[in-house]
């Protein structure tokens, strides 16, 4: 994957931020992690971000409340949520609300390239 795009994690769960962003290279992406929403957002990489990873549930903001955030600064980056709440019926709420995929932890590598495609539209 040429030129190398920019997955930016958002998790207030340290394991994640520490074990996504070997995956995401082993894909090809570039990654950063953030533990929270307003950490992204007082961040100077939300406009090279070619994908944000986003946790449902966290402390202050939530990924929902960020999604809002975003598109209120009309700054639109492909979201794939990420959650451990079992609850099947937030998945597609956060689809119409404009997410491209929202996996339940643990979710498989082969889950999140699919996501990861369709967020970078190259399925």
């Amino acid at each position: 994957m040429t030129p190398r795009s920019l997955v930016s994690v958002v998790d207030d769960d340290e394991s994640v931020r520490e074990s996504l962003p070997d995956l995401l290279t082993e894909f090809g992406f570039e990654a950063l992690t953030f533990a929270s929403a307003e950490e992204f957002l007082a961040s100077n990489r939300m406009g090279e971000t070619g994908c944000l990873i986003l946790d449902i549930s966290m402390p202050g903001m939530s990924g929902p409340e960020l999604q809002r955030e975003l598109s209120r600064l009309k700054l639109e980056i492909p979201i794939v949520f990420i959650t451990g709440q079992g609850d099947e019926t937030v998945r597609p709420r956060l689809i119409e609300q404009g997410a491209v995929d929202c996996l339940f932890k643990p979710f498989s590598d082969t889950a999140l390239l699919t996501a990861l495609k369709t967020a970078f539209r190259l399925q």
